[in-house]
C-alpha cells in the first residue's frame, strides 16, 4: 500500500480521526508555499523520516516556508485540519525531536536561512532558524565576533535546532550553552499568531519567555527569527593535549583543574577506544596507546594563557599525566579540533550502528560513573565509546551495535537508560544539551515526581490547546513514565522494516 492510499488516523485529544486526503493535503500546502515547496512521494519522505536517533517515523508531507507569514497558514490550517504538525532543522538532533511521531505536516526550516542583521557595534545578530551554526561565526569574523555555542555538528546543524535543544559544545564551558547566547524570538504559536519575546536588550521585564522557548523543542511553537548575542574573538588562544595511562586519572585531573580555580573555555575527554576511532579517520595525532587524553583549550591575553598552561599542566602531572603537549601552531590545533569534532562520526568506521547517551554528573562522580559504564558494556556485551564535555560532567557514551542483528538496537537502547538512570542516581540529570525528545520523555520521571510533571504539561497546554505541536515529546503520557523503552524500539525496528517493504 503505497502511502497516498494509506488511511492514517491520529487519536490524542484535538487531533482529527478521520483519514486524511493526502491529494488534497499537498494542493493546499502548495498554496501556501509553492508546488516547489513540497514533498510527498514516498521515496522523499523517507529522507526525513529520522535525525541521529534510532526512531523513524514518515510524515504525510514535507513543507518548506520561506516566511514566518507561511509557517502562521500552515499552523492555522493544522488547527482548522486538526493536523499534527513538527518542526524539523538539519536533523542533526540525537533524541528524536524532530521525528513526526503521529505523521501529520514536518515544517522543514532550510530554507528559511538568512541572516537579516549584523549589530556588531551591540554584539548582536537576527537571523532566520534554518541558518546554519558555522556560517554564522564565518559572517561575524570579519568583525572581530563569533557565536559562541559550537556543537560537534556545527557544520551542519542550524540555529532554530539550536534554540530547540538548547544546544551546547566544547566551548560552552566557561561561557553558557545556547539560551545564554539568545536574546529574542520570533514565534508562530500554536494559535497561528506571529509573536515577539525579549529582543535586542540583555533582558526584558516580566515572565522571561525567551528562556521558556529556548529548550522547549518546538512544543511551545514555531522559532521564525533569533535574535543572538556575539561574542568578541579572544586575543589569544592556547590548546593543550593531556595524556594518561588510566581514564580515572584522567578524570581526576578534570576535578583537579576546575577545582583550582581554573576555568578553561573547553575541557574535553576521550577514552582508548574513541582515540582509536578518531585516529583512523582524522589521523588528528592522538596517542593509539593512551587510555584516555583531555583537549584543553585556554582563552585570554597571552601573558595569563602562560601562566594557565603551567597551572594546567601542574595539575595535570600531578594527577598521572604521562605527557603534556601544547599545539603549537594553529594547523595543529585546528587538527586536534576536528578529530574532537569528528568523533561520533568516526565511530561509524568501527561499527554498522551506533547509540549516543547524553547525561551529566558531577564532576567529582567522574571516575566511578565511566568505571560503571563499563560495567553497562560488559553487562549487553556491546562495546562503548567515550568522547564528552568533562568540563561539564557532560557524557557522551557511544553504544555500538549492528541494526541487522536481531536484539541489538534493544540491547543498546537498554544500555543507553541504564547509564542515563545511573546519571540521575548519582545526582546528575538526563541531558546535558541533546534534550529530551522522544528518547529520554519516559524517563523524566528518573529526576521529576508527578506534581512536576503536570505543572509542565500545564505550561505546555496553555500554548498548544489542542495538542498538535510536535505530539508525544518531552512530557511522558501520565502513568507511562519510567517503563523501558525496549518495547518502544522493538515497535520502532518492525516498522522500520515495515515501511521500507512498502517504500520498495
Amino acid at each position: 500500500m503505497s502511502v497516498s492510499e494509506k488511511e492514517v488516523t491520529q487519536a490524542e485529544t484535538g487531533a482529527r480521526t478521520a483519514p486524511i486526503d493526502r491529494e488534497k493535503l499537498v494542493r493546499d500546502m502548495a498554496a501556501i508555499v509553492g508546488t516547489e515547496g513540497v514533498l510527498h512521494k514516498t521515496y522523499d519522505l523517507k529522507l526525513y523520516e529520522y535525525d541521529g536517533s534510532v526512531d523513524k517515523h514518515l510524515p504525510e508531507v514535507v513543507v518548506f516556508p520561506r516566511t514566518a507569514e507561511q509557517v502562521a497558514r500552515i499552523v492555522k490550517y493544522c488547527n482548522r485540519e486538526q493536523l499534527y504538525y513538527t518542526a524539523r532543522g538539519a536533523g542533526t538532533g540525537l533524541s528524536g525531536g524532530s521525528i513526526p511521531l503521529r505523521g501529520g505536516i514536518l515544517v522543514a526550516f532550510t530554507r528559511m536561512n538568512k541572516i537579516l542583521e549584523i549589530d556588531a557595534e551591540n554584539l548582536r545578530a537576527v537571523v532566520e532558524p534554518g541558518l546554519v551554526n558555522l556560517h554564522l561565526s564565518q559572517a561575524v569574523a570579519p568583525y572581530g565576533l563569533y557565536f559562541v555555542p559550537d556543537p560537534s555538528s556545527q557544520k551542519a546543524c542550524t540555529i532554530g535546532g539550536n534554540v530547540a535543544e538548547n544546544s551546547g559544545g566544547p566551548h560552552t564551558l566557561v561561557y553558557g550553552v545556547t539560551t545564554n547566547h539568545v536574546t529574542g524570538l520570533e514565534v508562530v504559536t500554536p494559535d497561528g499568531e506571529i509573536r515577539h519575546y525579549g529582543g535586542k536588550a540583555t533582558d526584558a521585564p516580566g515572565y522571561d519567555m525567551v528562556g521558556l522557548f529556548v529548550g522547549s523543542e518546538g512544543t511551545l511553537g514555531l522559532v521564525t527569527k533569533v535574535i543572538v548575542k556575539l561574542t568578541p574573538l579572544p586575543p589569544a588562544v592556547k590548546t593543550f593535549l593531556a595524556i594518561f595511562d588510566s581514564v580515572e586519572k584522567c578524570s581526576n585531573a578534570v576535578s583537579g583543574i576546575i577545582r583550582n580555580g581554573v576555568i578553561p573555555a573547553a575541557l574535553e575527554m576521550m577514552d582508548n577506544l574513541m582515540i582509536g576511532a578518531v585516529e583512523a579517520s582524522s589521523h588528528a595525532g592522538y596517542p593509539l596507546d593512551a587510555a584516555a587524553v583531555l583537549l584543553v583549550e585556554c582563552e585570554g591575553l597571552p601573558d595569563a594563557l602562560e601562566q594557565q598552561a603551567e597551572t594546567i599542566e601542574d595539575i595535570c602531572r600531578r594527577e598521572g599525566a604521562t605527557e603534556f603537549r601544547i599545539a603549537k601552531d594553529a594547523a595543529e590545533r585546528e587538527a586536534l579540533w576536528k578529530g574532537r569534532k569528528g568523533a561520533f562520526g568516526a565511530v561509524g568506521r568501527m561499527s554498522p550502528d551506533y547509540y549516543v547517551v547524553d547525561g551529566v554528573v558531577p564532576r567529582s562522580k567522574l571516575p566511578q560513573v565511566l568505571a560503571a559504564v563499563g560495567d553497562i558494556s560488559k553487562k549487553y556485551n556491546l562495546p562503548i565509546a567515550n568522547v564528552f564535555h568533562a568540563g561539564d560532567g557532560n557524557l557522551h557514551p557511544l553504544v555500538m551495535f549492528d541494526g541487522n542483528k536481531p536484539g541489538d538496537l534493544q540491547k543498546a537502547v537498554k544500555a543507553g537508560e541504564d547509564i542515563i538512570r545511573m546519571c540521575a542516581e548519582e545526582g546528575g540529570t538526563l541531558s546535558g544539551e541533546h534534550g529530551i525528545g522522544v528518547e529520554k520523555r519516559d524517563m523524566m520521571c528518573f529526576i521529576f515526581n508527578e506534581d512536576d510533571l503536570g505543572i509542565m504539561r500545564r505550561v505546555r497546554q496553555a500554548f498548544d490547546t489542542k495538542g498538535l505541536c510536535n505530539p508525544e515529546k518531552v512530557i511522558p503520557t501520565p502513568g507511562r513514565c519510567g517503563e523501558t523503552r525496549i518495547a518502544t524500539a522493538r515497535k520502532a525496528q518492525e516498522t522500520y522494516e515495515r515501511e521500507d517493504m512498502q517504500a520498495w
